[in-house]
Parts: C-alpha cells; structure tokens; sequence
C-alpha cells in the first residue's frame, strides 16, 4: 500500500493518522503538484494504491481505511453532515491560501470574498457545538483538526473567536498519533 502525498496537506494528514491508528503498513511516497497532476485525475493529494486498486480522495481512502481495519467509516448522518462542511471549508481555504500565493486576493476578486465569507460561516456554526471537554476522537473531529492546524500552521486564519474549536484542536494535540503527524517545522 503506497499513500502520495505531502507532510504538510490536512487530507494527508488525516489519512496518515487513520493508517498510523489502524496499524496498516504502508509507504508514504512524498508528491509535489507535478506528481500529483501525472498521478490522479483529481491532480491533488492524497491518492492511494493498493495493488491495482487506486483511490484519488482521502474520503474514499477513510473509507477503506477504517473498514479493512473492521471499524465502520461515517454512519452517523449529523456526523457525515459535520466532516462534510469541514471539507467545504477546508477546500475553499485552501483554493483562497493557493489562489493567493499566485498573486490573486480577496480584495482583488468578489468571488473569493464570498469564499472567504463561507470559511467564517462554517467555522462559526462549528464553533457553535458543544464538542464536550473530551470530544469524541474519530474521524469528524480529526479532520476539524487537522483543518485547523494547517490554518495554524499556514497563518490563514486567526481562530481566537472560535474557543469550542480551538478546544477540539488543543485535545487533538494530546493525542500521540496527532502530534506525530504534524508537518515539520522548517
């Protein structure tokens, strides 16, 4: 099994803590834009190669993952509704923070004022759950996570209004398997 990737995608990250939690063995292949564009239709990371099976969107990698393990991969509706509008927001981040890096603004472009309008949006009715004081660790709250430690780690958002959030994330570090995928520093 050969998981393509980048230490620092949030999609990865989720599929590394999922194959790391599972005990799979697998190789991390690293993959700039280059090599995912050659690699997958989707031209993104993460993609998955299990033999001849290849999966192209670390939903479906989830999902494989936890059910070769014997877990079960999203059967709660209110659960499925949440990871969704985490990677609605996560996705719309990224496209703004790639959108950005190639010289395009939200104050440039009415559009992405509407995406970035979309983030808070989302972030805000997350940040309305009561998450609990020890949250539920499975694959809702790992995404929010990893969402919000690459927002962190790439200076995309500034989080201090969302206290429920920040408490899932600063939960989320106390979980090893967490803190060891966190991409690296320099």
């Amino acid at each position: 099994m050969k998981l393509y990737g980048s230490y620092t995608s949030p999609f990865v990250r989720h599929c590394r803590v999922a194959l790391d939690e599972c005990g799979e063995q697998y190789q991390f292949v690293e993959t700039d834009y280059s090599q995912s564009a050659a690699g997958s239709p989707a031209k993104r990371v993460p993609f998955l190669t299990i033999g001849e099976l290849k999966l192209h969107d670390s939903s479906s990698i989830l999902k494989y993952i936890r059910e070769h393990s014997g877990s079960e991969f999203m059967t709660d509706l209110v659960d499925f509704d949440r990871y969704c509008l985490i990677n609605t927001a996560l996705d719309t981040c990224i496209n703004v923070f790639l959108l950005e890096r190639d010289g395009f603004t939200v104050e440039q472009i009415p559009y992405l004022e509407r995406q970035q309008s979309r983030i808070h949006a989302i972030l805000s009715e997350l940040n309305a759950i009561n998450w609990g004081t020890t949250p539920r660790w499975n694959d809702v709250t790992i995404r929010l996570a990893c969402f919000l430690d690459w927002a962190l780690f790439r200076e995309r958002l500034d989080l201090s209004e969302y206290s429920n959030l920040l408490a899932v994330l600063e939960f989320a570090h106390t979980q090893p398997v967490f803190s060891a995928t966190a991409p690296p520093k320099s």
